[in-house]
């Protein structure tokens, strides 16, 4: 049982059982993702900030991520599961008693955890909860038939189908085919590795980084314990972006020297890229808060760029010999990486971001000078976002044209590019033998020319 404690700032504490505390803070963290819809990396930042969570060693820390993440992955095949188990359903008076079965059963079905720790910390759990604690002896029977049947009842299910909501999978299915959509909720069930943005030397840092170079040129490399901990992460040789999330900025080839503003610029992968390309950068965003980070991230890359925190809509500037737009989007192609969007996200969402999205285009076309380039990009699978906008744009934009972009831009991966040339990635396209090395951000990218 827990008890309070009192350290040398004569604060209380809390001491917890061996391994309950991850646990509890990984629930907690559900809670707030599938209950009250705050984004996952949020909830996560929110917990970093307290004490119980910071006095954590990095191994409780990267469990509480994972038990959080493989929940949020798993999370129709989990409820699948609960429902065969309880057919009255979660009781009414303990709404948190789904998130204590679902961390425990993540722990069973998926995680490298002995099945009567999982149990019997869950059953800790729920005895901890006000409302759950008279149910601690339905947790302990629901977990132990986990135990016993759940990985045979997995193995029967459809789970990808299962693990994304039927919106989604059907929108998936009308713009990429049956086959192509399985494939995209196959990739974004799998834990991805990290990819790196590198300064120069992409060979040497992935021999550093215990990884691999991808033919796009990003470092890919399966990653423990702390970023921050990494190699070259102090003398700022590198930074995190996910390969696809890199491909927008190099369509623009060499821009030595050249004028070029980053909208939407946070957290600033991009601007990172334009200003190592020796670019002279303006980077945009309406966010104090983001852009206090893009200024943190820059600071430890040794780049420079100038920053101006403003709405793009309002803000009178130019012309810039180019501009990158990565407008605000449903982020439908993270999915891999933040597993929490398919249940906050709802499909009327899109509709109101593509008009958002043609506000920004339109706005970020007037920075364009004459000859100069824009490219329009966003992280999201959804076409309305993507080709929709852009067609729209150029059928009342006689003064800008498409430029296609080739195959050998992107390393030879003709598979990438639609029909129009655009660069169009999926989470299924870069497979690899290894599930953790393979796979991409899913990306659409087009690039306009100011005639």
């Amino acid at each position: 049982m827990a008890r309070a404690v009192r350290g040398a700032d004569a604060k209380p504490v809390t001491a917890y059982p061996a391994g309950l505390l991850p646990r509890r803070i990984a629930a907690d963290i559900l809670d707030r993702v599938l209950h009250r819809h705050v984004a996952f990396d949020e909830a996560l930042h929110e917990q970093a900030t307290r004490r119980d969570y910071a006095a954590l060693p990095d191994r409780d820390r990267a469990l509480v991520r994972v038990i959080a993440a493989t929940v949020l992955r798993r999370l129709g095949t989990l409820r699948h599961l609960l429902g065969e188990c309880l057919k009255t359903g979660i009781p009414a008076d303990a709404p948190r008693l789904e998130t204590v079965l679902l961390v425990g059963a993540a722990q069973i079905l998926w995680l490298d955890v002995a099945d009567h720790a999982s149990v019997d910390l869950a059953v800790r759990l729920a005895r901890a909860d006000r409302g759950g604690n008279r149910y601690a002896g339905l947790v302990n029977a629901v977990l132990r038939r986990i135990a016993r049947e759940g990985k045979a009842r997995v193995a029967a299910l459809d789970a990808p189908v299962l693990d994304t909501p039927g919106w989604l999978m059907a929108r998936w299915t009308r713009n990429y085919g049956a086959q192509t959509a399985r494939a995209i909720a196959v990739a974004n069930a799998r834990e991805p590795a990290l990819d790196f943005t590198v300064k120069e030397d992409p060979s040497a840092w992935a021999h550093k980084l215990g990884g691999r170079v991808l033919p796009t040129g990003s470092v890919r490399a399966v990653v423990h314990g702390p970023i921050s901990q990494l190699p070259g992460y102090s003398e700022g040789a590198w930074w995190v972006q996910d390969a696809a999330a890199a491909l927008p900025a190099r369509l623009l080839g060499n821009i030595r020297g050249r004028s070029v503003a980053d909208l939407c610029a946070a957290p600033g992968g991009k601007t990172a890229q334009l200003a190592a390309a020796a670019a002279h950068v303006t980077a945009v965003d309406r966010s104090p808060a983001r852009i206090e980070r893009v200024r943190e991230n820059l600071r430890r890359l040794k780049l420079t760029a100038e920053l101006v925190t403003t709405d793009i809509l309002e803000w009178q500037a130019g012309p810039f010999d180019a501009v990158l737009l990565d407008a605000p989007c449903s982020s439908t192609g993270t999915i891999r990486r933040h597993p929490d969007i398919p249940w906050l996200k709802r499909e009327s969402d899109i509709a109101m971001l593509a008009d958002l999205q043609r506000r920004l285009i339109a706005r970020a076309a007037e920075l364009v000078g004459s000859g100069g380039t824009l490219i329009y990009c966003t992280c999201s699978l959804e076409p309305e976002e993507g080709e929709a906008v852009v067609n729209e744009f150029l059928a009342n934009r006689a003064d800008f044209q498409r430029s296609r972009v080739s195959d050998h831009e992107i390393a030879g991966l003709g598979d990438c590019l639609n029909a129009e040339g655009d660069l169009r990635t999926l989470p299924c396209h870069l497979p690899d033998d290894d599930s953790r090395m393979a796979g991409l951000d899913g990306f659409y990218a087009a690039r306009l020319e100011r005639r």
